[in-house]
């Protein structure tokens, strides 16, 4: 499929210099773009990971390279204690929480609804709707008490939009709520100066196309797609570094930044 790769030298945004960054699920595709970006700006990036060490060491790698500060934080995100251990030891390290970015999840797998089980259900929500909300809430509370403000930034889906591809729509439900909660807690946190934003991407060639999408079904989607091409991770980093700058977007909270090559325009 014809993925070309994002224009390079995006401008260095000065007021990120020195922010500390958590960012789920970073060891490899958006979150890992991402996490090197940030690195590129000066900040420093907690890179959390699973069971991808490697690509999570290389990606920390990159993020020193750039002139950022890296951690590297092993934690399954799914487990009840994983957010508030994670954002625990990243404040334990750098001193404070500046911008969470609730990138982690995934599709499972797809499963048409004749097929649904309550244990598939309920993985599809636990690592796509419950664990943000976890990280959510400790971030808040972390930022809270430290003052000053802070940016959550979540990940929300086209198909969100659009109620997702062949056998996805638990999925892309669940990405309907993050989108609808980013709003949600917009409003409630902005009283603290915490803005919450979410970033929806289109089709973006990472490991989750890799491993849920088909070559005939990912040549459907750019033929949906005006730019006719598929994205890459680097396309979304943009927007990433967008939302956490306080600079650039003070006066924006409780939006849905769409990254899609205009297959879908709101």
């Amino acid at each position: 499929m014809n993925a070309q790769p994002a224009p390079a030298g995006l401008p260095l945004i000065p007021d990120l210099k020195g922010k500390v960054v958590l960012i789920t699920g970073a060891s490899t595709g958006i979150g890992a773009a991402a996490a090197v970006a940030f690195g590129r700006n000066g900040a420093r990036v907690v890179v959390n990971f699973n069971a991808s060490r490697g690509p999570a060491e290389e990606v920390a790698a990159e993020v020193a390279a750039g002139g950022g500060e890296s951690h590297l934080i092993q934690a399954d995100v799914r487990d009840p204690g994983a957010a508030h251990r994670v954002v625990a030891e990243t404040v334990q390290r750098f001193g404070r929480l500046d911008v969470l970015v609730n990138n982690a999840g995934a599709l499972i797998k797809r499963t048409p609804v004749t097929e649904y089980t309550d244990d598939f259900v309920a993985a599809v929500l636990d690592l796509n709707v419950v664990q943000v909300v976890r990280f959510v809430r400790e971030a808040a509370v972390q930022m809270r008490r430290q003052g000053g403000g802070g940016a959550i930034i979540n990940v929300s889906s086209i198909a969100a939009r659009h109620g997702g591809g062949p056998g996805s729509v638990i999925y892309a439900a669940a990405k309907g709520f993050i989108s609808t909660a980013t709003r949600g807690w917009a409003k409630e946190l902005v009283k603290d100066r915490i803005r919450v934003n979410a970033v929806s991407p289109g089709v973006i060639m990472t490991p989750f196309h890799e491993r849920y999408s088909t070559a005939e079904q990912l040549a459907a989607m750019q033929a949906t797609i005006p730019m006719d091409r598929l994205g890459t991770p680097d396309d979304c980093v943009g927007a990433f570094l967008y939302l956490a700058s306080e600079q650039m977007s003070g006066y924006v909270t409780g939006q849905i930044l769409e990254v899609n090559g205009g297959q879908y325009m709101p």
